[in-house]
């Protein structure tokens, strides 16, 4: 391992994986809050600077203003270099949800970036039973859109927010589209 100018390094163009928003500023302070933690987690690149695994690390690094960063440099064929740049970025297990929620602090885990599940919120939705309110909140709801709470798991919620914000983006209206796929399914059975 060696330390060389942060300028020295190329982020790698054909990168598959990203860091959005939210998630990339908590990278952006978790090297802030802990730098040693490029010591123990080096960026790899090839002899030519370009970067094989740590593209996000190295972005956030330039964010947090770093003059130098910490690298492994690695002498690899075309091919052993293109399958690092996979590996590297696989997920392999999963979170161990019931030991974080036992224990673990949950606004730690936050903090150090860790999307933590948040249980939903409890709706009385009771009120909704009272006859005597059912002409004023039909007018009330005239011409508005509504919305039904739809679950997902903790593994699922991320993939599912970007799908839902890319569709409205397209200007689909999700609500319709998704009647139509639930009826197709029903019809299946």
């Amino acid at each position: 391992m060696q330390t060389i100018p942060i300028n020295k390094i190329k982020a790698n163009p054909n990168n598959p994986r990203i860091i959005k928003d939210d998630k990339f500023f908590k990278l952006v302070q978790s090297l802030k809050d802990l730098p040693e933690m490029a010591k123990v987690r080096p960026v790899v690149v090839n002899k030519d600077m370009v970067v094989l695994g740590g593209n996000m690390r190295l972005k956030a690094m330039k964010e947090a203003g770093w003059k130098e960063v910490p690298v492994e440099v690695v002498d690899w064929d075309e091919d052993k270099q293109r399958q690092f740049i996979i590996k590297d970025n696989v997920g392999f297990g999963e979170w161990d949800w019931e030991m974080l929620a036992n224990k673990w602090d949950n606004e730690q885990l936050k903090d150090w970036g860790l999307d933590v599940w948040q249980p939903p919120a409890e709706v009385d939705y009771t009120i909704l039973d009272d006859e005597d309110l059912s002409d004023e909140i039909n007018d009330m709801a005239s011409g508005v859109k509504k919305a039904i709470q739809i679950e997902f798991e903790p593994e699922h919620y991320e993939e599912a927010f970007e799908l839902v914000k890319f569709w409205r983006e397209q200007k689909l209206y999700i609500g319709g589209f998704l009647v139509e796929k639930l009826k197709q399914e029903k019809e299946k059975l």
